[in-house]
């Protein structure tokens, strides 16, 4: 087996008594990624020359320690980053022909703490351009496959993020979530995906694609990672104003197995209309497990469920239409020849730089915000995410959790829905009320429906984080449907 399938905590451990090297850890991620990425398409840029070096400076601390237990527990560990993540010294494109070959001069504050913790970031990976899209198929560069099916898309916008730790190639990766966007990807890849509570992992380095939704969050293949990875990135960074100075728990400790008494609910929106039959039953089965291992389960409603997916895509493309608009040819990335005055450098730059998906949403979001229809879609749009929220708080005032599927279906066919964006944008609908309201909520692995994964979502109260690893972790040990991998 190679050492890259064991959890964070086993690595830990092997480096620690100097049982590997960092640099064999490494070695074996990058020949992993050698072997595989030819299927899968994961990567758009490899850390090659930096990557030995950290692992040698990492060796020589491990070296110079006087008590190998002052080890951070991510000291060697490979790592993949979302290429929406500004990483100093290394390619940040954000999927987009727009940002090619703009190298940012800072790096975001994850991945500082990443460096403080001693991972090792591997390169960067693909992603629907600007975190737009539920299928990695939007990338200016190539489609990402799922490593279950190479047929079969990985989910969006985190699915390089995804399927490069379904397919083995790095230990945990980094993603974004917008309206869905570690969690689905992670359910079609049969991997843990967490989305933090707004505000607890800084976003200072994530390039903006909707700003009071995006977060930053870990994909790892169990939870015990999770609650490793989200340890060393989560707590204040006066960096970014909308931070939460709050204090971050040893989320180890959580990790107990034990949730009798747990008090969970079941949204029925989440269960009914649109969700395939046979995930369904898949999702049910999950929530008999909780049951049997002693949490109590009711069914609640969440009645505005069904207005988040309108309201989702008015805010979500009005943030991004002003986000955007500072990529026009002057200050990053690209430059269109030709032009013959400077508005039609502005016009001819962001028509060749921009996809199709992209442009979409900018025009979608500046009509939304534009005089006249700015109360009647954008300022409607934020009464019904207040609603939702509201949906949410009248719930948690009575239960822990609330558990349903991560996304309606299990990965569809590459190209299937390409053509109807519309359907293409339900794929995101039982996980984008969470990011208007601003909760923490994670998939985890629960089971296979023709052979590809399914995802169990499990949401939270606000900085409730600590509950869902509990849960998560003891339906985990329970089932141990996260030790299945695919084969590539």
């Amino acid at each position: 087996m190679s050492i890259l399938e064991n959890s964070i905590s086993q690595i830990h451990s092997l480096l620690k008594n100097k049982e590997i090297k960092v640099s064999e850890l490494v070695q074996e991620s990058f020949g992993r990624i050698e072997a595989t990425d030819n299927k899968v398409q994961a990567f758009l840029a490899l850390n090659q020359e930096k990557a030995p070096k950290r692992a040698q400076q990492i060796e020589q601390e491990i070296t110079e320690l006087e008590d190998a237990e002052d080890l951070p527990i991510l000291a060697g560990i490979p790592a993949g980053i979302k290429d929406n993540i500004c990483t100093m010294g290394m390619p940040t494109t954000c999927g987009s022909r727009i940002l090619e070959g703009y190298i940012p001069p800072y790096s975001a504050t994850v991945m500082k703490r990443l460096h403080a913790a001693g991972a090792v970031p591997m390169g960067k990976l693909n992603m629907d351009e600007f975190a737009m899209g539920s299928s990695t198929e939007n990338s200016a560069y190539q489609i990402t496959r799922n490593p279950w099916n190479l047929d079969y898309v990985p989910g969006g916008s985190s699915g390089g993020s995804a399927a490069s730790v379904a397919a083995g190639q790095v230990v945990f990766a980094l993603g974004s979530d917008t309206g869905g966007s570690i969690r689905q990807p992670a359910a079609y890849c049969g991997v843990v995906g967490l989305k933090p509570t707004y505000g607890l992992v800084s976003r200072f380095g994530l390039v903006a694609y909707a700003s009071s939704l995006d977060q930053i969050g870990p994909l790892t293949r169990n939870v015990e990672d999770t609650a490793d990875v989200l340890q060393a990135i989560a707590g204040y960074d006066e960096q970014d104003s909308t931070s939460a100075d709050v204090t971050v728990p040893n989320y180890r400790d959580a990790l107990t197995g034990d949730i009798k008494g747990l008090k969970i609910a079941v949204a029925k929106e989440y269960m009914g209309e649109g969700i395939d039959p046979q995930v369904r039953a898949v999702i049910q089965k999950a929530i008999d497990q909780l049951a049997a291992l002693g949490a109590e389960i009711e069914e609640v409603s969440l009645p505005h469920t069904e207005y988040a997916l309108a309201s989702y895509y008015l805010i979500a493309p009005a943030e991004a239409s002003s986000n955007l608009a500072r990529y026009d040819g002057v200050k990053y990335g690209i430059r269109a020849d030709g032009a013959k005055d400077l508005l039609d450098m502005y016009k001819k730059t962001r028509s060749q730089g921009f996809g199709e998906e992209v442009k979409r949403r900018i025009m979608v979001g500046t009509y939304a915000l534009s005089s006249g229809y700015y109360d009647a879609y954008y300022l409607k749009a934020q009464k019904v995410r207040t609603l939702i929220k509201q949906d949410f708080d009248k719930v948690f005032e009575k239960y822990d959790l609330i558990v349903g599927p991560t996304a309606p279906t299990t990965a569809f066919k590459i190209g299937e829905k390409t053509a109807d964006p519309l359907t293409m944008y339900l794929n995101d609908i039982c996980t984008i009320p969470i990011n208007l309201a601003g909760l923490p909520a994670i998939s985890i692995p629960c089971g296979f429906v023709d052979g590809l994964p399914v995802g169990l979502q499990l949401i939270g109260k606000a900085f409730a984080e600590s509950t869902i690893l509990q849960a998560s972790y003891a339906y985990e040990q329970a089932t141990q449907f996260y030790k299945q991998r695919p084969v590539l």
